[in-house]
């Protein structure tokens, strides 16, 4: 292999811009030209290449976001948007692809290559930590702490004020980073679709703390929970009883931006330097990941499949220590 492309898609996360500086510099370690294609598969309908070098990726490593731009799309869904990204690798002499992003990014990758049996390879770039097949994904550790940082903030308020926090943070339809946060910041509640925590349940737990005099509460709220975002659960909680003093705060993008942890550089460039070594070998239509700190391959379609059902623990330490 001569040439490897490399592009990150979907929503960025932090730690991205660490393994686009892996992959380029094992590239070159490898004696492999690089080339990065910027906003995503966007970039490769239209050929929006550059090729990379060692510097070209100097002093990216603690940088949030992604040099190489990110992109949702459309007609890269289609047959003849893979097609003409097909054709724009093959003239450009690119003969391995890495992709980074989540579930939306794979699914893409995995058609891609059924279709054209092109070689490509996935690192997991998300916050949602939703993918299956690594025990974390690139940008979750610092979104997490992010969202705790912020959490720990709003608490003071709280407290000053005897005041009621629903405190709604992301991870589309899985609740990871609600989990991780409402542990970490002992939130006396936290809302998402694996706790199947209704608002009457909610409630009897807000009257069990008030009986206890609790001064404040934070609620933790996952953006994909059942129940509905921050916004809507507190509209129904105000209109059952009127005994709190609540407060809606929405974190959104905030946890996607800033530097990325130790935590994510690490996992980013290991991921980075393993995909470049996994595409000259030829092993490909798969993302790497690490579960138990040792490096996996799962190929792209068990991937997808959310992995929810791993946060049982999870569920039941946030449960327990809440009370």
């Amino acid at each position: 292999m001569k040439k490897i492309a490399v592009l990150t898609s979907g929503g960025d996360s932090p730690g991205m811009n660490a393994a686009i500086r892996a992959v380029v510099r094992s590239s070159v370690y490898n004696g492999v030209d690089v080339c990065g294609v910027f906003r995503g598969f966007s970039g490769l309908i239209e050929g929006d290449f550059k090729d990379l070098k060692v510097r070209s990726v100097a002093n990216i490593l603690g940088r949030g976001g992604t040099i190489l731009k990110s992109d949702r799309c459309e007609e890269f869904r289609t047959v003849e948007g893979r097609k003409r990204a097909y054709e724009n690798l093959i003239s450009e002499g690119v003969e391995g692809l890495v992709v980074i992003g989540g579930n939306g990014t794979f699914t893409g990758a995995l058609m891609f290559h059924e279709e054209h049996g092109f070689p490509v390879v996935g690192l997991p770039g998300t916050i949602d930590n939703d993918l299956a097949g690594t025990d974390n994904t690139i940008g979750f550790d610092t979104a997490t702490n992010t969202a705790v940082e912020a959490v720990d903030k709003i608490r003071d308020t709280a407290d000053s004020h005897n005041r009621l926090f629903f405190i709604e943070v992301m991870g589309r339809d899985s609740g990871f980073i609600a989990l991780s946060t409402g542990i970490a910041t002992g939130a006396i509640a936290v809302m998402t679709p694996e706790t199947g925590t209704t608002v009457n349940d909610l409630i009897n737990v807000l009257e069990k703390a008030h009986e206890r005099k609790k001064s404040s509460s934070i609620v933790i709220v996952a953006e994909g929970d059942d129940n509905g975002g921050a916004y809507e659960i507190a509209k129904r909680v105000i209109e059952i009883t009127d005994k709190y003093d609540v407060r809606i705060t929405v974190l959104g993008h905030l946890q996607r931006g800033g530097s990325p942890t130790c935590a994510d550089r690490v996992l980013a460039s290991r991921l980075g330097v393993e995909a470049v070594e996994s595409l000259l070998k030829g092993d490909v239509n798969c993302m790497i990941g690490v579960v138990n700190d040792k490096l996996v391959h799962t190929d792209f379609e068990t991937a997808i499949n959310n992995k929810k059902n791993t946060l049982k623990d999870e569920v039941r330490l946030a449960q327990i220590l809440s009370i």
